[in-house]
């Protein structure tokens, strides 16, 4: 059995990574690192982990641990300073390795270009050991426009709405419960880092805005283009084979409420005039992060793509 370590244990991304490995057949937790609960018991993290797992540890500590794959759930500056072992996959959950190109790596992140893979499975699989794990927002608005590429005429429009954990687990003014219920509101309209994110893989200029709900988890993706070919039928194609995306009947739209808590993605397909529509919904934490990033382990690892992934789910 492969052996796997999380650094940044505490985080919801961290977190939620651990709930992926408790339920995976072939990957075994090895390590749990967070340099502000080092030294405490899993259960720290929650009281249902009764001492089923090894204690905390401090993130150089786990990243030492000899696993088989490490799991980066640090913040960009963390994640950018961090030297990966010479053996092991490395799959980063940040945004410091995303970007390909130098100075929009060094202008969203203060990073640079280095020997990382991009890895969104269903658009490119990841080649190597160190994978940059796709952001939220970005592999929402892939999943949707990556069948239609070649088919774009015209402008992309991305309007995205995310949860509140899409903002990480850090206190701020627009994090605050006073702020957030009852009110929906755009941020970084005139320019956020998974814009150049979703331009790098579609190879087309975006205008994108993301905006926060007040729920809990969960995105939803529109996206409005003008396509040239059968956009229902290129995107049925490109996922009729696939178990991670589900393209809905026609007049059926996505809805957060079904992937919450899922590692699932739903795509809708629609027509507005002359405009093409695809919605695309899944959950921040699990495709748009831990999901995702155990599914790139999986792959880098020779293991079956979804072991240990949550795919189905039922509404109540």
């Amino acid at each position: 059995m492969a052996t796997a370590a999380i650094l940044g244990s505490a985080g919801y991304t961290g977190q939620e990574t651990l709930d992926r490995m408790l339920a995976h057949p072939e990957l075994e937790l090895v390590a749990l690192g967070s340099d502000s609960q080092a030294g405490k018991p899993a259960s720290s993290l929650d009281p249902r982990l009764n001492g089923a797992l090894p204690d905390l540890v401090s993130n150089a500590q786990a990243a030492e641990s000899g696993a088989d794959v490490l799991f980066l759930c640090l913040g960009n500056d963390e994640a950018a300073a961090f030297h990966p072992p010479a053996h092991g996959v490395v799959v980063d959950l940040s945004g410091a390795h995303r970007l390909r190109d130098r100075a929009a790596a060094e202008r969203w992140y203060g990073t640079a270009p280095g020997a990382w893979s991009y890895g969104l499975p269903e658009i490119v699989e990841p080649e190597g050991r160190l994978i940059a794990n796709p952001g939220c927002h970005a592999t929402a608005a892939l999943l949707a426009l990556w069948p239609l590429r070649n088919a774009i005429d015209g402008p992309v429009v991305v309007d995205s709405k995310t949860g509140m954990t899409g903002a990480g687990r850090g206190l701020r003014d627009f994090t605050h419960a006073g702020f957030v219920l009852e009110n929906v509101s755009p941020y970084a309209v005139e320019g956020h880092r998974h814009a150049p994110e979703i331009e790098q893989e579609l190879r087309l200029p975006v205008t994108f805005v993301p905006h926060l709900l007040p729920v809990r988890r969960g995105l939803l993706a529109t996206c409005y283009v003008r396509c040239s070919g059968d956009a229902r039928a290129l995107v049925e194609a490109a996922y009729a084979r696939n178990e991670v995306v589900r393209v809905l009947p026609e007049g059926v739209a996505p809805e957060i409420a079904r992937v919450q808590e899922t590692d699932a993605a739903e795509i809708g397909v629609f027509r507005n005039g002359d405009t093409t529509v695809v919605v695309c919904a899944i959950d921040n934490l699990g495709k748009g992060a831990a999901g995702q990033a155990v599914q790139n382990a999986n792959i880098a690892l020779g293991l079956e793509e979804t072991a240990g992934l949550r795919l189905h789910g039922v509404r109540v």
